[in-house]
């Protein structure tokens, strides 16, 4: 799971950010701790403490005394609404951009979309 050439601590708050987007952890249940992030990584617990630091500073982790991290209400919308504008920035404004320097208009671009979308959908049946 860990990638060579990012910083650790982004890759474990990502991971916990997966786990809140795809469900595995729900909106008040409590996240593993810094210790057991550590652990499960064979990273620094420090390291694992800098990624949970990002999360709670964001709004998505919240901590409750004595007892541990939690999902704060409304992190899995607030990760999607980051990850869909990134998305955006990194994909959609390039195949813009492309798509003008071939004279195509955004309405074009959304039947190649549809078209693609459909095809994949039934090659994906198909097997």
């Amino acid at each position: 799971m860990i990638e060579e050439g990012r910083a650790l601590f982004l890759q474990i708050a990502e991971s916990v950010e997966d786990s809140i987007i795809e469900g595995s952890l729900a909106e008040e249940a409590q996240a593993p701790s810094t210790n057991e992030l550590a652990a499960f990584h064979r990273i620094n617990p420090a390291t694992a403490a800098k990624g949970v630091a990002m999360l709670t500073e964001k709004g998505v982790l919240y901590k409750r005394r004595g007892i541990g991290m939690f999902v704060s209400p409304g992190a899995r919308e607030l990760l999607l609404g980051e990850r869909r504008a990134a998305f955006a920035d990194r994909f959609l404004d390039p195949l813009l951009a492309e798509a003008r320097t071939l004279g195509l208009t955004p309405d074009d671009v959304a039947r190649l979309l549809s078209e693609r979308a459909s095809r994949t959908t039934t090659e994906g049946t198909a097997r």
